[in-house]
């Protein structure tokens, strides 16, 4: 079977889909608005639920609340009529994802919100659904023509509700403040995590350490730095605090210049850069790249070399 005659359905369907999620700036904002206002002001937690196509969308949603700072839990509507409704709080709010808003595995949940005067978001596409009807607010997603060439199978419609979901989410998000200090705490195992560690956590220490005493021959100091993978080396003066820096370029600029009969602080680059241990590693890369420089010094308060980090031990945390 030749693909080549039917990639007209595969751009059809992008298409499709684009116009659905075009479709969702038409929400009305205060009605947006009472939705935000029921998750930013709930001292509970989120509770997505629906079944099929609906629930695999609300466990992604479910997912990116818990992952940008809102508590939430995903609780299958078909479960909870057999003893999972002992997840919902009394201080919760529920979401309800439902295209047509007349899923019967709904309607237990419905009843035992209303009895316990949970609010209910509900997710749908039609205005007179049950679900719409018995919503705190409704969200009501315009309805547009699913990209299944047989109109069955929810594709719009899903990528719809997970756009509304990310909405919801990353509005909270903002609105509360949350930080990449924040994520990096919820994400530790993830590039970022990694790249909010500190300077300190992350920095080559003691002997790994290329460093001279300001009165070093060049010989040696050039010794001292082919034995290191930097391709630099910190000098430091009497009282140890660093008070220059040597790269190879510093070197190769100065080749002609009966480079071994001069001192090494002719050749240095006197009061380089350098940061403090608590930098955080994200920040660090940022600037090093701003500077377009590839290695620096971790110093203390009094100017004394603590660590060296060079750019290749910040890409590493980032993949």
């Amino acid at each position: 079977m030749n693909a080549g005659n039917n990639l007209d359905r595969f751009y059809e369907t992008i298409r499709l889909e684009a116009l659905g999620l075009n479709s969702i700036l038409e929400l009305d904002r205060q009605v947006v608005s009472e939705a935000v206002s029921l998750i930013l002001n709930t001292s509970g937690k989120v509770v997505v639920t629906g079944v099929g196509k609906s629930g695999i969308i609300g466990e992604k949603m479910t997912a990116t609340f818990a992952s940008t700072g809102t508590p939430a839990l995903f609780v299958h509507a078909s479960e909870a009529s057999h003893g999972d409704m002992g997840m919902i709080g009394d201080d919760d709010v529920i979401i309800m994802l439902s295209n047509s808003g007349e899923t019967k595995e709904l309607f237990d949940v419905i009843q035992f919100a209303q009895a316990k005067k949970i609010p209910i978001i509900g997710l749908t596409r039609k205005a007179d659904s049950a679900l719409a009807r018995n919503s705190t607010v409704a969200l009501l997603v315009p309805p547009t023509d699913e990209a299944c060439p047989l109109h069955l199978a929810p594709t719009t419609s899903t990528t719809q509700m997970l756009a509304v979901g990310d909405a919801l989410a990353v509005t909270v998000m903002e609105i509360r403040g949350f930080t990449p200090d924040d994520f990096a705490v919820l994400h530790p195992g993830g590039s970022l995590g990694r790249l909010l560690a500190t300077a300190q956590e992350v920095m080559h220490t003691g002997d790994a350490m290329p460093i001279v005493r300001n009165d070093v021959s060049i010989k040696d100091a050039i010794s001292a730095m082919m034995g290191r993978r930097f391709g630099c080396i910190g000098v430091v003066d009497e009282t140890g605090r660093l008070a220059g820096i040597v790269s190879d370029g510093d070197l190769r600029r100065h080749l002609n210049d009966d480079l071994f009969d001069q001192d090494i602080s002719q050749v240095m680059t006197a009061d380089p850069f350098t940061v403090g241990p608590a930098m955080k590693c994200r920040e660090l890369m940022e600037i090093m790249n701003d500077r377009r420089i590839t290695v620096v010094f971790i110093v203390s308060e009094a100017g004394l070399p603590l660590g060296i980090i060079d750019m290749h031990d910040l890409v590493r945390l980032g993949r």
